[in-house]
């Protein structure tokens, strides 16, 4: 069980009893919040633990579902704009009441059916939940305690001069370096990466590939150069003699294998029956 719960997160909680609306549920401190009927689980009775989502209603009284939003409290997240209207915009964030993001927090004023990446917070004063497009407001207040090679969690930013900039574990903000993305991005993707560097100055590299990859990584970018300059086709595959991978990209077949492997998983390429084609 919570020991108390906490509006924007999910939380453990337990019935206390059950009304004809629904069931209030208690944490540990014995507060109680309803869960509507709607929303309990079939068969439920005083004394279940539940999995529920806290957040205010449209009176701004806190209030418990079984549905999961997209991101939390302290999380960032990539979300459609619903509607907008004089109060701000309004995402959808997977619950019924959807999320604000009132004008002082948009960078520019958000429009009906684009998504745009936001940070979920609460307001210090009110302690109803919004979201913010200012997310660079919201990270890198506390140290890094990341270390070389460790994975993590990121969300895809923005991109730059030098790459991509990614937010590391709703925490901090890291770059990926463009000569070293062998793969489509797109603002909002999630996936893992790996830390490459911890600078001096508090900014932090970042890699797709564990360490051990980055000769690999580089190969593939030859290999990219080469299909480039040959109209996207090379007589060359995992068949092919060692003699030859070499002849055409002064690489090992081990090296070329891995290499492919590599821009196959990324789709970036393609096997025909007497090569390797770049996918366009």
């Amino acid at each position: 069980m919570t020991d108390r719960y906490i509006a924007g997160t999910i939380n453990e909680l337990v019935i206390d009893h059950l009304e004809l609306h629904g069931a209030y549920l208690t944490d540990g401190q014995g507060q109680q919040l309803l869960l509507p009927g709607k929303w309990m689980p079939e068969n439920s009775k005083p004394g279940d633990t539940l999995e529920v989502f806290v957040y205010f209603d449209s009176d701004d009284r806190p209030i418990a579902t079984t549905l999961k939003p997209y991101a939390q409290l302290n999380e960032v997240a990539f979300l459609e704009v619903a509607d907008v209207n004089n109060t701000g915009a309004f995402l959808d964030w997977g619950l019924d009441k959807q999320l604000l993001v009132p004008y002082r927090e948009q960078k520019a004023k958000m429009i009906s059916g684009k998504k745009y990446l936001v940070y979920i917070f609460a307001d210090p004063e009110s302690g109803r939940i919004a979201g913010s497009a200012k997310v660079e407001h919201f990270i890198d207040k506390e140290p890094a305690t990341y270390v070389a090679g460790q994975e993590v969690d990121i969300i895809l930013w923005e991109k730059t001069d030098l790459g991509y900039k990614a937010i590391i574990e709703n925490k901090h903000q890291g770059l990926l370096y463009e000569n070293e993305v062998f793969e489509r991005m797109s603002r909002g993707l999630k996936r893992k990466a790996f830390i490459s560097k911890l600078r001096e100055d508090g900014k932090i590299d970042l890699r797709l590939q564990p360490s051990g990859y980055e000769k690999i990584d580089g190969l593939a970018a030859k290999i990219l150069y080469e299909l480039k300059n040959n109209n996207g086709f090379l007589p060359l595959n995992d068949k092919s003699d060692a003699e030859e991978v070499y002849d055409l990209l002064e690489m090992s077949k081990k090296n070329f294998k891995k290499a492919i492997g590599l821009l196959y998983k990324n789709k970036q390429i393609h096997f025909t029956g007497d090569g390797i084609q770049l996918t366009r």
